[in-house]
């Protein structure tokens, strides 16, 4: 009878509920947090209007573009006649191009140059600044836009929706709250809450396993900002390694580059927190779907299984993403006649090294904790079988967290669906039978049967 249960579930039977107690717990920890995220915004929001400008031309210039027509390659041909464009209005000139980017420039491209007033008469008026990227990278979104419409489809919309107001969330408090020098744990940690409470809930919806997974992304989130915390003061890491962080004291003074690294040590791993704890989540309520009889304690068991795989793949994943932003400075590094321990744990190498070690063990932590979690959220035996067999909500004390009822001690190690050795029926499956009319007792089975 148990396995008759299981097949129903598996053939599209009610999704396993949490209890409106445990629904209950989980809004008392829920929406305190959220409003200390709302208030920790309120107090830590920026003065936008007081953050300083970075001007990018001067008086007397502009940004153009120019279409490549002609390149001259020849050893003695001038700079400033090696590359001749088209500008908007049909005219062609020639571009002053460095001369590491002239064998990368090709007829077709576009590229953004800087007009010189001051330089007419002088040589070229128009300076190389950078290629135009607009339709490459517009291709690459679109197709990716597309994709994840066509595979996930509302799911999809609603993660795409949540990563743009995510990137807003970003660009209107985490950035302008850093540079006006406000406390980089708290604003990291109001910037993380508040993205996983928009990304987790538009994405997956407002149910117990979202929450459950909300939970989990919290614990990570709290121990990669503690270890952050300790790991930028303990090794020294004071962001003063990159030459963009100096350039950025000089225009922000108020800004705090040890801050800054830390901030973005939380940030990094958000990413990666969010993915494997839904996945963990989804993973509990699926094995519960599968064997409603099972124990909490081998329902997590079963859980951490899947987790462990999920935390060997994710750890390269965090370690192979590090290395392929910082290929360049890991070949530079190659070159070095250092010793290996030397060079892992100097300047720019060691942030990497500890923002890849610091959000790994965040990531770490948060499986068993969002398996724990799950495990005690999604229900006890009694309340999935009820769920599996279309009983009603009934009891909702019977199976509370830490109240598991006698079913719990009866699965044995085998995984088995909750009858142990004996061949007496389970009381859910007697009581499935109950509902729909078939006697309970064996005679009257037999009777029934037209067993003499």
């Amino acid at each position: 009878m148990g396995a008759s249960v299981t097949g129903h579930v598996h053939g599209g039977g009610p999704e396993p509920r949490a209890s409106r107690r445990v629904r209950v717990v989980l809004a008392a920890l829920v929406v305190p947090a959220l409003l200390v995220t709302v208030l920790g915004a309120w107090w830590l929001w920026p003065d936008r209007d007081a953050l300083p400008v970075l001007k990018t031309t001067a008086p007397g210039t502009t940004f153009e573009r120019v279409l490549v027509m002609s390149i001259d390659l020849a050893p003695d041909a001038p700079p400033e006649t090696q590359v001749v464009g088209e500008l908007a209005d049909g005219s062609s000139t020639p571009v002053l191009v460095p001369p590491e980017y002239v064998p990368e420039v090709e007829p077709g491209d576009v590229l953004t140059v800087l007009y010189l007033a001051e330089a007419v008469g002088e040589g070229s008026p128009y300076v190389f600044v950078d290629f135009v990227r607009d339709a490459p990278i517009g291709m690459l979104a679109a197709v990716f836009a597309v994709l994840v419409l066509a595979v996930a489809r509302w799911r999809g919309l609603a993660a795409l929706v949540g990563l743009v107001v995510s990137f807003a969330g970003i660009a209107w408090f985490t950035l302008p709250a850093l540079l006006e020098g406000r406390p980089a744990v708290p604003v990291a940690l109001v910037t993380a809450s508040a993205l996983m409470f928009v990304l987790l809930y538009l994405a997956h919806g407002v149910t117990a396993r979202t929450t459950t997974a909300l939970l989990g992304t919290f614990g990570g989130l709290a121990a990669t900002a503690l270890l952050a915390g300790w790991a930028s003061g303990a090794a020294h890491l004071t962001g003063l390694v990159d030459e963009n962080a100096l350039d950025l004291r000089q225009y922000a003074p108020d800004v705090s580059l040890s801050g800054v690294l830390l901030c973005g040590i939380v940030v990094a791993g958000l990413g990666v927190l969010n993915d494997v704890t839904i996945t963990q989540a989804s993973a509990v309520w699926e094995l519960r779907a599968s064997a409603p009889h099972a124990s909490r304690r081998e329902l997590y068991a079963r859980g951490m299984r899947i987790g462990r795989d999920h935390i060997a793949s994710t750890v390269y994943t965090v370690a192979f993403a590090y290395v392929g932003a910082a290929l360049p400075l890991v070949l530079l590094v190659s070159l070095s006649d250092r010793a290996l321990l030397g060079t892992l744990t100097s300047g720019e190498i060691a942030e990497e090294v500890v923002r890849t070690l610091v959000g790994s063990i965040g990531l770490v932590l948060a499986i068993p904790v969002t398996t724990a979690v799950a495990a005690l959220v999604v229900g006890g035996p009694a309340r999935a079988a009820r769920d599996a067999t279309g009983g009603a909500d009934e009891q909702d004390g019977a199976d509370e967290p830490g109240g598991d009822d006698a079913q719990d001690g009866a699965v044995g190690p085998g995984g088995g669906d909750g009858q142990g050795s004996g061949d007496a029926p389970e009381p859910d499956a007697v009581s499935a039978r109950a509902r729909a009319g078939a006697p309970d007792d064996p005679a009257a089975r037999d009777a029934a049967a037209g067993t003499p």
